[in-house]
Order: C-alpha cells, then structure tokens, then sequence
C-alpha cells in the first residue's frame, strides 16, 4: 500500500513480466487494496487473466476503500469473475489475515509486491503472507524492480 508514485510503473511493467507466463491459466486472487494489490489485479485483468475479488468484510467498501482508489476498487469488483466477501463485519486485523488465508488455499503460487523487510508484528502483511506461502510449499514469485522504494 505504501510504494512511492514513482513506483507504481516500474511494479506494474515487473507485475506484467511475471503474470504474462501464465496469461493462459491464469486466475489472479487478490483483495485489491489501494497499492500493489490493485496493480496485481488490473495486470491479471490486462493479460487477459480472470480475477477473484477477496473483500476482507462486509464494511471493507465503506470503511477502508476512499478517495481515488473507490474508482479503482469499484471498476475491479466490477470486473471480476468471482467476489468473495467474508463473514467478518468489520475490517480488522483478523478479517485482514482471513482474507490472505484464503488468497493462499486458493492458490497455487504467490505472487509478492515485496521489498524484503520482514513481518512489522502486526500480522495479516505481506511478509506474513509470504512466510505463510513459503511454509505451506507455495511457489512465490517476490516482485521488488530496482528503482523500487516505498513512501516515508
């Protein structure tokens, strides 16, 4: 969520190299939060892919989705092939960490916009993810182009 502006096209072209491979199977699951999560979703759309939405809970849309990024979010569940919403009520924590469970037993591989860091403790990030992904013999595909920096 937090990669710089000047990120975005050098993750979204690392995004389309690695999707690509797999444009004729391709099924891309993803919650399609503002930053690298939507950038993976378009490009599934983009190489022709199909797109699962995972909402992490029923008040995701009017609680955490806002500004620009409405637009984004609306146009991708509009888009997608399939819109899972969770049974949690509201977006938290464990919602969060819900819906990146079942983005892995839903996949064969992952696929990371990550810079390396490891977990900041508060679990449901990405290095969670893909230590999670890694201990269940997920293949991961970890997405970092150089040139990449995240924002503060």
């Amino acid at each position: 969520m937090d990669i710089t502006a000047e990120s975005v096209p050098l993750v979204r072209n690392a995004l389309r190299e690695v999707l690509e491979s797999h444009a004729d199977r391709l099924v891309g699951v993803s919650c399609i939060a503002a930053g690298a999560d939507s950038l993976f979703a378009e490009m599934v759309i983009e190489v022709g892919g199909r797109l699962v939405a995972v909402i992490p809970s029923r008040n995701y849309r009017a609680t955490k989705v806002h500004g620009e990024h409405a637009q984004v979010f609306d146009r991708l569940v509009g888009a997608a092939a399939e819109v899972v919403v969770l049974p949690y009520d509201t977006a938290d924590r464990k919602a969060y960490e819900a819906a990146n469970s079942v983005l892995l037993e839903r996949a064969d591989r992952l696929v990371a916009v990550w810079d390396g860091m490891p977990p900041s403790g508060k679990g449901g990030g990405t290095a969670d993810t893909v230590l999670e992904a890694r201990k269940a013999g997920l293949a991961v595909d970890v997405v970092w182009p150089t040139g990449a920096a995240r924002r503060g």
